[in-house]
């Protein structure tokens, strides 16, 4: 997923991997005597805060979208015990940390306001009577 050095999120933006915290754990679930005895779950663990990857505007965003995910110390926790290898695992976890990064990064564009044009406006006046005069016609007490 990244180069030796770091995550690419970018072609100018990377995560070092010297940021990078992984813990290995057991994993539970399906897999026989070998989950017992092998600690194949990965916990990825990277510090916002302190990063040196993304400037002030970068990481404000990425704090505010992911503010659910970051812990009080900053940290954003990622784990994957879904593969049977510690190092797939690994794979897995800086995958969907990229792929959560890069989805905070991005930069919604503002939507700008408009109006509907006179002839929308006029189809749908039109409309509205021709429903009302259909609804008038279906009233009891019509007597036209």
């Amino acid at each position: 997923m990244g180069s030796e050095d770091g995550l690419a999120l970018s072609a100018t933006l990377a995560i070092p991997r010297a940021e990078l915290t992984y813990r290995a754990s057991r994993a539970g679930g399906a897999g026989g005597q070998h989950v017992n005895t092998s600690s194949t779950r990965i916990e990825l663990l990277w510090n916002v805060r302190a990063t040196q990857a993304l400037d002030e505007a970068e990481r404000a965003r990425v704090e505010t979208k992911l503010a659910t995910r970051i812990d009080g110390e900053g940290f954003i926790r990622v784990v994957s015990s879904a593969r049977r290898s510690q190092s797939q695992n690994r794979e897995a976890a800086e995958e969907r940390l990229v792929e959560l990064v890069k989805g905070a990064l991005v930069v919604q564009k503002r939507r700008k306001a408009t109006k509907p044009s006179r002839g929308a406006k006029e189809a749908r006046l039109s409309e509205k009577k021709k429903r009302g005069e259909t609804k008038q016609q279906r009233r009891a007490d019509s007597f036209d």
